[in-house]
């Protein structure tokens, strides 16, 4: 008898615990969420700039004025970067280039020496000493 009111009495706990648990979980998982959506708020702040600002920036010249240091600054940066990407992706094709210009003169090579096993190995004494030029009666 007391088997089943052990028993009887862990069924109905068990759900309680649970459900307890997963409440618990659940609201630390919603702080963490918030705080780093916060955080990455922050971040956005600091590394962009307002909408409204940006088109500011860039319509508070006319056409005939000079550049301001920092328009300049971000143009040659923007060119720097070009011209650095132009450099890397030239790099990468003339290595890749190479890479394939080597495995085509090895293949190349290999088949050059194995015909010319071949020609060894079926030389009749004949000039040419290809097959088409036998005489069969």
């Amino acid at each position: 008898m007391a088997w089943r009111q052990l028993l009887l009495a862990s069924g109905l706990l068990a759900p309680v615990l649970l459900t307890m648990l997963q409440e618990g979980t659940g609201a630390s998982v919603g702080t963490q969420q918030v705080a780093e959506q916060e955080a990455q708020e922050d971040a956005e702040q600091k590394i962009f700039m307002q909408e409204s600002d940006a088109s500011n920036f860039l319509k508070k010249r006319d056409k005939r004025s000079p550049k301001s240091r920092d328009e300049a600054n971000a143009e040659n940066r923007q060119k720097l970067r070009a011209d650095e990407l132009r450099e890397y992706h030239e790099e990468q094709r003339n290595e890749f280039e190479n890479f394939v210009e080597e495995q085509n003169d090895e293949q190349e090579e290999r088949s050059r020496e194995a015909i010319e096993q071949w020609r060894q190995w079926h030389y009749d004494g004949l000039y040419p000493s290809y097959l088409y030029n036998r005489h069969h009666i």
